[in-house]
């Protein structure tokens, strides 16, 4: 079976070459993002499988349908950018890899909250310009402190687990409570202005849907301590970045570590060194100081690939024998 497979960087085709050979699958890798203005290529295709930016709405959905496309093979969690109603209704088929390292996500977190609270990175460039002063870079232990858990899935949990070894008091908001997660780590779960006004670094881990869509916007970061630090490794769209910025321009929060912008499509996964950046919201918090953004990174780890190439194989292989999805949207 021929699969068509967008968005493909060079670790994605080494993650999956050798594992599509176990399932004789031959697979063409594009590296253009899937639009409506690529969705051509999909047309030969009963099996595409896409990354979390490639834009499957409602034309792109009707396009592939017409092109005779049965499965779409998600390489990731989330399915935000997917119109699953519209793939229902055209009988075609979506999966995903639910769980493939929650801890790759969750040690990602852990690491821009470490860097934010020693000021690792503003560390890092001035030794490397010869400039030893220590002027401006005093920290804060993560000892004591309150960690705010918003979203107890998967990756919340790794991330709960990982905060409570530094010995921090970690609060949640999430609507389905985990009684384990209490009980293995003194979790306590509060109503989500109970945790912004009480914890000094706040780490978002939920799905973008309607419900969380600007979850973190205006008056979410006036409830917040003046020094606490934001955390967003989920998707772009839980925080307002316009409000984001106003935050962090007026002193009403400290830092923001972000793994993820709502606007990432058009820059996120690209050398635009020599490029100038058009979204002025996005080219001014890459000046602050106090904030670090990664280009969705948090996943990039090899235990991470090899279970996202292998689920994602594993369900199109399910398809071609005829068995039931097991990760169906």
């Amino acid at each position: 079976m021929k699969v068509g497979m967008f968005s493909v960087h060079r670790f994605d085709q080494d993650a999956f070459e050798p594992i599509s050979k176990d399932f004789k699958l031959d697979i063409d890798y594009y590296e253009a993002r899937l639009s409506i203005e690529t969705v051509k290529l999909a047309q030969d295709y009963e099996v595409i499988c896409c990354f979390v930016n490639d834009d499957l709405n409602e034309s792109v959905v009707e396009e592939l349908a017409q092109g005779n496309v049965k499965l779409i093979a998600l390489r990731c969690a989330g399915y935000n950018n997917v119109d699953v109603e519209k793939t229902k209704t055209l009988g075609m088929s979506v999966v995903r890899v639910p769980k493939y390292s929650p801890y790759s996500v969750a040690e990602h977190a852990v690491g821009l909250t470490l860097c934010l609270s020693r000021k690792l990175h503003r560390a890092y460039n001035r030794v490397r310009e010869h400039n030893f002063s220590l002027d401006g870079l005093v920290g804060n232990e993560l000892h004591n402190k309150t960690v705010g858990v918003v979203g107890t899935g998967k990756i919340g949990r790794a991330f709960t687990k990982i905060m409570s070894g530094f010995g921090c008091k970690v609060v949640a908001f999430d609507k389905k409570r985990n009684q384990e997660i209490q009980d293995l780590y003194g979790l306590k779960y509060v109503e989500l202005n109970e945790l912004l006004k009480t914890s000094d670094i706040i780490s978002l881990h939920l799905p973008l849907n309607s419900s969380t869509h600007y979850i973190i916007g205006p008056n979410e970061f006036k409830d917040m301590k003046k020094n606490s630090i934001i955390v967003n490794t989920g998707r772009g769209g839980l925080i307002n970045s316009c409000a984001l910025l106003n935050a962090l321009e007026s002193g009403e929060i400290g830092a923001a570590g972000l793994d993820v912008y709502e606007d990432e499509a058009s820059y996120f996964f690209e050398d635009l060194s020599d490029s100038i950046i058009h979204d002025a919201c996005l080219s001014r918090l890459l000046t602050f100081p106090n904030v670090i953004m990664t280009s969705h990174q948090a996943f990039l780890t090899h235990e991470a690939l090899g279970n996202i190439a292998r689920t994602t194989l594993e369900s199109i292989n399910d398809y071609k024998l005829g068995n039931k999805l097991k990760n169906l949207v």
